[in-house]
């Protein structure tokens, strides 16, 4: 504990060392190269790029803490991006490109937790923890199908398979993450910024897992990948505050709250309708008017090209194919090894769901840690598109957990796509008369009302508001053209 506390009061110190005096880390070229290549496939695949003056807010905070960093021309090596994404999260990779979600944007209430939030990330860049993790990686391989695997559905399916999502790849370890906290802190002070925005934040995370957590077996929402990709600890939290007493400039320095709140007014909450809405157990797209329902105790979550869920007996995606069945089936086998691994692949049974010509099959497949079922469920919609759900389960089990889901897709009348709004951010002056309990039944939700109103303004029940205060309120809006 003693040697614990002695390096944490030691990095608190260089939280405030200027980065003159650092010496200037110039950023691989090749990872400058891969990372131009798979940026907007990236960007593609987690929602899409936000625009407006929003962007370039988040991009100027950006440049005001990465210029303190370490990092050679700063301001040519370092690139922001909001995404337009309901997941709660910001990440880096080497070459010099950070993202931030619009629904993480949503969570913080100043300036200085965004300064946090993107300085962690330059930080994460900064002390190339990235290539660190890539080489513990390859000192642990997993089996090709495995992998593949992996990279569709993410970690394990009821401990049948021992596979790494994407994301997992981003993933950091304690200590990477506590040395990412202190960096952002040194560059975020650098900038002028009140360091309480570290603790802030964090504390604004913790509290919404924490809600997700208890809410989400009526969700039906995936954990926050923020709280997967960054490790959350009342420890590391602790350990920001500390840090940012450390230094003697905790509640010193720049918060802009008002001007935060002012960009954030508007921000989708959750679900794009673009992208298709979850509410409850119920997918619903209404540019598409797609609609199907999870089985109960099943989570889901929702990207532009695919809608994967998991539960306890498996996990599954849902996405557009070739355009007829057939085809379609082969492509989903083809796209879950990527091609690396043949599949041998029974004939189809045909059926009808919902007027729908469709089409079911189930391969099983031997893998190091015992049998998978890989079953595929192909809808034909219309004469140019088929809609697929494909599903892992153990060995034996087929369909069958999935045969509501599978039974469930419809096509949804005009009047009910047209019913779809987006959750949006409004920031509220309080009003004479105003408490906790009245502005949280405003919340556009079904349940937990005051609960989401609480973890949101970072407040208790018996939270006193003074009139002119500022909180913020997730109400329905109206689509973007």
């Amino acid at each position: 504990m003693t040697r614990r506390t002695v390096l944490l009061f030691a990095a608190a110190a260089l939280a405030i060392t200027p980065a003159a005096a650092q010496q200037l880390r110039y950023l691989n070229p090749q990872d400058v190269s891969e990372a131009q290549q798979e940026h907007a496939q990236l960007v593609r695949e987690l929602g899409g790029a936000e625009t407006g003056p929003r962007v370039a807010y988040v991009e100027s905070v950006g440049r005001r803490v990465g210029a303190y960093s370490g990092i050679a021309n700063p301001g040519q090596a370092l690139h922001f991006t909001t995404l337009d994404s309901a997941v709660e999260n910001a990440f880096s990779v080497p070459g010099g490109y950070v993202y931030v979600t619009r629904q993480l944007l949503g969570l913080m209430d100043d300036e200085s937790q965004l300064a946090f939030a993107l300085g962690h990330e330059v930080g994460h860049i900064a002390a190339n923890h990235a290539h660190i993790r890539e080489q513990y990686a390859q000192r642990n391989p997993f089996g090709v199908f495995g992998q593949i695997i992996g990279a569709i559905f993410g970690p394990g399916i009821s401990n049948i398979l021992t596979a790494r999502s994407k994301l997992d790849l981003l993933s950091f370890s304690r200590e990477q993450e506590y040395e990412a906290d202190t960096l952002g802190l040194r560059y975020m002070i650098s900038a002028g910024y009140d360091p309480a925005g570290a603790s802030g934040i964090l504390a604004a995370l913790s509290r919404n897992t924490a809600l997700q957590l208890r809410v989400q077996g009526r969700t039906n929402r995936q954990t926050p990948e923020w709280a997967s990709t960054h490790p959350l600890s009342e420890n590391r939290m602790q350990r920001a505050l500390a840090e940012a007493q450390a230094t003697g400039r905790l509640g010193k320095g720049i918060r802009n709250r008002d001007t935060f709140l002012s960009e954030i007014e508007g921000v989708y909450v959750d679900d794009n309708p673009a992208q298709g809405v979850i509410e409850g157990p119920t997918f619903t797209h209404p540019d598409l008017r797609i609609q199907f329902s999870v089985p109960q105790g099943y989570l889901m979550s929702n990207a532009t090209d695919a809608v994967t869920i998991s539960g306890s007996a498996g996990k599954a995606q849902f996405r557009q194919g070739p355009p007829n069945l057939d085809q379609a089936i082969a492509y989903a086998y083809l796209q879950l090894t990527h091609g690396e691994a043949q599949i041998p692949v029974p004939p189809p049974r045909r059926t009808t769901i919902n007027g729908m010509p469709a089409a079911i099959t189930t391969a099983r497949v031997n893998t190091d840690s015992g049998m998978v079922d890989v079953s595929v469920a192909a809808y034909q919609w219309d004469a140019q598109r088929v809609y697929y759900f494909v599903m892992l389960t153990p060995g034996g089990y087929g369909v069958s957990p999935f045969l509501s889901m599978i039974n469930s897709l419809r096509r949804i009348a005009p009047a009910e796509a047209a019913a779809i709004r987006p959750r949006i951010m409004h920031i509220e002056m309080v009003k004479p008369g105003d408490t906790v309990q009245s502005l949280a039944s405003r919340m556009a939700y079904r349940d937990f009302r005051l609960e989401r109103f609480l973890s949101l303004n970072g407040l208790s029940p018996g939270s006193r508001l003074a009139p002119g205060q500022k909180i913020k309120l997730v109400i329905y809006g109206t689509r973007r053209s």
